[in-house]
């Protein structure tokens, strides 16, 4: 399956937006065509978010995406579609993208796997553009061959993303060979990243999988006082960029077409981006990644939450309270973007179950270009807890 933000010849380019809703795609993404190479099928397209700017799957252009989880619950987004269909059982593998938790989101709300590879691994385009440098695009899968197989087949760099760095080869070939090494790596949890609120269930689940994973891959525990700062406003205010770039001169008379956090978003940016708001978000952006960078001079691995919580309402707003402990919208992706900022690879991994039955996400952050170790690390806990391949009462 292929998320809706990708283009594919043929098929409706509409980036979940009813503004653009009468747009085909004239030709495949880099990624898609790498894919098709490779033997892979296009089937289906699945819903987003719109422009992919939220992590809840509904837009005025295809109503409500659910949970098979919980069919009142989000799968989360913006590659809800993707990951409810895996989930679901409805197909293997489903292309995601990630541009502040949008992989690592949905997967963590379905119990899949979710990489976020490092900042360019898989080539966007053509004609993509840069906004604000945090977006990659992925998969989500119920296995982590899977996701290994995927990056080995879209990988390299392409002459149309000049941020795409060289070929890796052999990540499924390569899975285990690393294990040996998994022994010598230094590993810290943080389960809210100092920087969000966490529900305590969340809590609890994470740090004891956290502590199962070291425990079975021998990594030494070692404390870290981290607390980074909070980016999501300068995040969602230079994000507007390619949301406006892709509406074109149909802006500003399509604006009652978008839902409207899409709507206000641009309005906002129109009001307050200038030289000095762009300054402020840049200087926000190198303290967050002057933090990234000290923690990783002092651990190898970060262990934290993927989700403050569990997936929360289809339907309705944005969730302000995770687990009786109060925060703002904005805290519903505060674990996942730092990682997009700094650029770095970041995996969810299925924690096991909360009480209310629905999957929690940990996840595992690494140094920029070590996908090999994230891979392994989440080889070791695939086998050490097993996840269920699809959600209880999807078709088998």
């Amino acid at each position: 399956a292929v998320k809706e933000l990708l283009r594919v010849e043929g098929w409706p380019d509409t980036q979940a937006s009813v503004a653009l809703a009468d747009r085909i795609a004239d030709h495949d993404a880099t990624m898609v065509a790498r894919l098709r190479e490779a033997g892979a099928v296009a089937a289906v397209q699945t819903t987003s978010s719109e422009f992919g700017g939220v992590n809840q799957t509904t837009t005025k252009l295809h109503g409500v995406t659910r949970n098979p989880w919980g069919v009142d619950r989000t799968p989360g987004g913006s590659s809800g579609g993707s990951a409810a269909g895996v989930a679901g059982g409805l197909f293997a593998l489903a292309t995601a993208s990630d541009g502040g938790g949008s992989i690592r989101i949905p997967a963590g709300f379905c119990g899949l796997v979710g990489l976020k590879s490092t900042y360019g691994r898989i080539p966007k385009g053509p004609f993509g553009g840069a906004g604000n440098h945090t977006s990659v695009e992925g998969t989500v899968s119920r296995s982590v061959r899977d996701t290994a197989r995927v990056l080995d087949v879209t990988t390299g760099a392409h002459p149309r993303d000049p941020f795409s760095p060289p070929r890796v080869d052999g990540y499924e070939a390569g899975l285990g060979r690393h294990r040996d090494e998994l022994s010598g790596l230094t590993a810290a949890i943080v389960v809210d990243l100092g920087c969000a609120v966490v529900a305590p269930e969340t809590e609890e689940l994470v740090t004891a999988a956290a502590e199962q994973l070291i425990a079975a891959t021998g990594m030494r525990r070692v404390d870290l006082d981290l607390r980074l700062p909070s980016v999501m406003g300068a995040w969602g205010l230079t994000g507007s960029i390619g949301n406006r770039r892709a509406l074109g001169d149909r802006w500003p008379a399509c604006a009652d077409d978008l839902t409207g956090m899409m709507r206000a978003g641009i309005r906002r940016a129109e009001e307050r981006v200038d030289l000095d708001a762009m300054v402020q978000a840049d200087n926000r952006r190198v303290e967050l990644n002057e933090a990234m960078a000290d923690a990783f001079d002092e651990v190898d691995i970060v262990l934290c939450a993927t989700n403050p919580s569990t997936a929360f309402d289809a339907e309705g707003h944005l969730p302000s309270v995770f687990g009786g402990r109060e925060s703002n919208p904005g805290n519903n992706g505060a674990l996942t973007t730092p990682a997009n900022i700094y650029g770095n690879p970041s995996a969810s991994l299925p924690a096991g179950l909360a009480s209310d039955g629905l999957p929690v996400g940990l996840q595992v952050m690494a140094r920029h270009h070590h996908e090999p170790l994230l891979l392994d690390l989440a080889l070791v806990w695939e086998a050490e807890q097993p996840w269920p391949l699809v959600a209880p009462g999807a078709p088998s």
